[in-house]
């Protein structure tokens, strides 16, 4: 009996309890946060969140994130001005679950109301989802959004505590960075999206122009699209500083001439779309290349042939450049993905979803281990076990409406739920995989299980075309998706890939082995080699 109570102990503290809300109980402390008649006279549908933090050198509501500050969410319809919703022992938080844990002592609290927005697509499903107002998807600083002033309160847990938050705050509209001479910005609705989703959407994109753009206007020059998170910089973080590398480099006479352009497409899910047509997101791929590119190119001076449309990116970006390649081999000329979210699904962040059971766990004979979401690239430490970070998506939003990186994985890659919302891979609560759900995914986005299947067609196309970079302690294990992709292409044949791949032995997320002004230079020369004659 002691060996079995120990082993039940061993696996409490190892993974938590199965059912997160099973845990919460009714504590004494308690906060009630309302939000006035001045900031919004109608009643109110969206999340509340509760931010407690020790520091208020920052905002403690810019202090959430993965590894973040403590804060509590919980979602509320119809809110009228002044009606209060209650944050205690009920409500599920992170890295702390539950309010009656977080230890006596001083901190300071600030309350956010994210505001929700209805949507009743074309799909006939009516969805509540928070209306992206060119921030990138985040919830702490989305124009519109509302949030208290901080104040500095003491927990005792003692006593019974009711502390009353308002959310009288308005959050204002973001800046968007003026206009130069090198770096223009365009923002258009897209008729496609708008239909889909039963509201005005938006794409936009910064443009970078080469330093002789204007000494030659009969000119036409290639485009480099670096594809990535929500961002209103110019590429390659381009800016006017005569003692920047990349600004000597982009600005001196014998660089290369292109054209590079960010994109922005940022969904009710995300900050960014994926760039690829999907049935919870909608038809990115087709607003980007059927409205936003031909827009790029009727606006400035692009050469409008595939092979003169190159892709980077990192990350998120760096999926979207290996992706768009490969799904729209015809309309682009080359992909320099760095540190690609997976390429393939044997490890999602940890979670192998063809095999494992459950996502919180690694399930052996005799035994189970925590997975690992994130590792300390320096030393291979954990940092963050998987449970851990969908405890995290969960309180940032319910039904997948976190922001977050497995949400939007799952709502890009997945199917639709009978609900509207994304159908998830796992439930959030106690981990166990849907295996109908996992299949989805593979036959859909699965990128090497794609090319395997198509390669005697798409593989003609791609030839020269892929070139991949990771670092091997990539800290979301991205790394072994990429082993895999090479495992493949290398094998090819009829046609050999002829593409390249490269790692940095002791390089974490984001390892990249040269600047990006190097990078241009590759992707020139690669140009001259495959297009003298332009």
């Amino acid at each position: 009996m002691k060996q079995k109570l120990l082993l039940a102990a061993c696996l409490f503290f190892a993974f938590g309890l199965p059912n997160a809300n099973a845990q919460k109980t009714k504590g004494k402390l308690e906060f009630k946060i309302s939000f006035p008649a001045s900031v919004s006279a109608l009643p109110l549908t969206g999340r509340m969140f509760l931010v407690i933090s020790r520091t208020d050198s920052i905002e403690p509501r810019m202090q959430v994130g993965r590894y973040g500050t403590q804060f509590f969410g919980v979602d509320f319809e119809n809110l009228e001005p002044s009606k209060q919703v209650t944050v205690d022992g009920t409500v599920l938080g992170y890295p702390i679950n539950d309010l009656k844990d977080i230890p006596p002592g001083e901190y300071y609290v600030q309350a956010v109301l994210n505001k929700y927005t209805e949507f009743k697509r074309s799909d006939g499903h009516t969805l509540w989802m928070h209306m992206d107002q060119w921030e990138g998807q985040d919830w702490r600083r989305s124009p519109g959004n509302l949030y208290s002033k901080i104040q500095k309160i003491r927990i005792s847990q003692e006593s019974r505590q009711s502390i009353k938050l308002e959310t009288d705050q308005v959050m204002p509209p973001i800046p968007v960075p003026p206009d130069t001479r090198w770096v223009k910005h365009i923002k258009i609705k897209s008729e496609i999206l708008s239909k889909f989703w039963g509201q005005p959407i938006y794409i936009g994109a910064t443009i970078l122009l080469p330093n002789e753009y204007y000494d030659n206007p009969d000119a036409r020059y290639p485009t480099i699209y670096e594809q990535g998170h929500f961002s209103l910089g110019a590429p390659f973080g381009f800016k006017v500083d005569p003692k920047n590398d990349f600004y000597i480099d982009w600005m001196s006479d014998d660089f290369p001439a292109f054209i590079a352009v960010t994109l922005q497409h940022p969904t009710p899910y995300f900050d960014d779309s994926y760039a690829v047509n999907t049935p919870n997101n909608g038809p990115y791929g087709d607003a980007i290349h059927q409205e936003l590119i031909p827009e790029i190119e009727k606006q400035f001076r692009c050469i409008r042939k595939g092979y003169a449309r190159l892709l980077t990116g990192g990350s998120t970006g760096g999926w979207e450049a290996f992706a768009l390649q490969a799904l729209y081999p015809d309309f682009y000329g080359g992909a320099w993905a760095f540190s690609p979210d997976p390429l393939d699904f044997r490890n999602v962040e940890g979670i192998n979803v063809y095999e494992d059971k459950n996502a919180f766990y690694k399930e052996f004979e005799w035994y189970k281990v925590p997975t690992i979401n994130t590792r300390f690239w320096q030393t291979g430490d954990v940092r963050l076990t998987s449970q851990q970070r969908i405890t995290m998506e969960l309180v940032n939003g319910t039904k997948g409406r976190s922001g977050g990186q497995l949400d939007i994985w799952s709502a890009v890659f997945g199917p639709v739920g009978n609900d509207g919302y994304v159908k998830p891979l796992f439930d959030k609560e106690t981990g166990v995989i849907d295996t109908s759900v996992a299949r989805y995914w593979k036959e859909h986005f699965d990128m090497r299980y794609y090319l395997e299947k198509n390669w005697a067609t798409v593989g003609p196309k791609l030839v020269g075309k892929l070139h991949v970079f990771a670092g091997r302690m990539d800290d979301f294990f991205l790394n072994f998706g990429v082993y895999r992709m090479e495992d493949f292409l290398t094998k090819t044949t009829k046609p050999r890939y002829n593409g390249s791949f490269m790692y940095g032995e002791r390089g974490g997320h984001g390892w990249r082995p040269y600047p990006s002004g190097q990078l241009i230079l590759e992707m020139d020369d690669y140009l001259r080699k495959v297009h003298p004659e332009d």
